[in-house]
């Protein structure tokens, strides 16, 4: 039987991109779905989309980057449906200005409470209920910018995804006695709409080199359809094609210069 099939999942940053896609796959393995994400009309589209494959699924708006709502999705969860299998933390924001010399501290402490307080608050208000039944896995969508953090994605980004890597990890360390896995999904540069917030956004022909959030939900079901007693620690994803990336980290090393 398919491991999905029937598993309660939340799934963060399910409007668009890597959400929706994981959401659209984990629908159609058979899970009961929660969407979750801050804006409520793509959240709709994707639960209808699922519906609609014959999926079910409910959304909840929610803004990760207040820790208490985080929270509150997985109490709220673990009270409608008795348990959470899997958690997927995908949601995440970068700053539009990239360089440590010029990005606000209003603007780098909003990526770490959304990257980082957002995946801790709403992980650890599932723990007890997973430890309790001896298993649960918890899936974190990081970046490659946590392993070699530069200009694209900038430094609040690249931190708070180093943040997430450490996080999942001590998790793992500490909880996969207890049956719960900790994988971290670390990917390069994927085509969602998120990169049309770049002060130099990539063109359509740059977009088709990288991978696609399908490709990304692709290893996410991998990690939770396993069986319990395998654990994925860790994907490391990259397009296949390094595409030249000077002209945008140029443009990056300059965006918020005071004038």
């Amino acid at each position: 039987m398919n491991a999905l099939h029937d598993a309660i999942a939340i799934i963060t940053g399910a409007g668009s991109g890597i959400g929706r896609a994981t959401a659209l796959a984990f629908g159609a393995a058979g899970a009961s779905l929660v969407l979750a994400g801050r804006r409520a009309q793509p959240l709709e589209r994707t639960r209808d989309a699922v519906v609609a494959a014959g999926g079910k699924a409910v959304t909840r708006s929610v803004d990760m980057e207040d820790g208490d709502a985080a929270a509150a999705l997985g109490r709220w969860t673990l009270e409608e449906h008795g348990r959470v299998d899997v958690l997927v933390n995908n949601a995440g924001h970068s700053t539009r200005v990239r360089s440590i010399r010029y990005v606000e501290p209003e603007d780098f402490a909003s990526v770490f409470r959304v990257n980082v307080d957002g995946v801790y608050r709403l992980t650890q208000s599932l723990m007890e209920a997973m430890i309790a039944r001896g298993a649960g896995t918890v899936i974190t969508v990081a970046s490659k910018a946590a392993l070699d953090p530069n200009l694209l994605g900038g430094i609040a980004y690249g931190s708070a995804k180093a943040a997430e890597v450490a996080l999942m990890r001590g998790m793992s360390n500490e909880l996969r006695r207890h049956g719960i896995r900790a994988c971290t999904i670390i990917p390069g540069e994927v085509n969602p709409a998120v990169l049309a917030a770049r002060q130099s956004p990539p063109d359509e022909a740059s977009r088709e080199q990288m991978m696609q959030p399908e490709d990304v939900a692709a290893a996410i079901v991998l990690c939770a359809s396993l069986p319990g007693r395998t654990l994925v620690e860790q994907i490391v994803m990259s397009p296949t094609r390094v595409r030249d990336l000077s002209a945008e980290l140029e443009v990056a090393a300059h965006a918020g210069r005071p004038r």
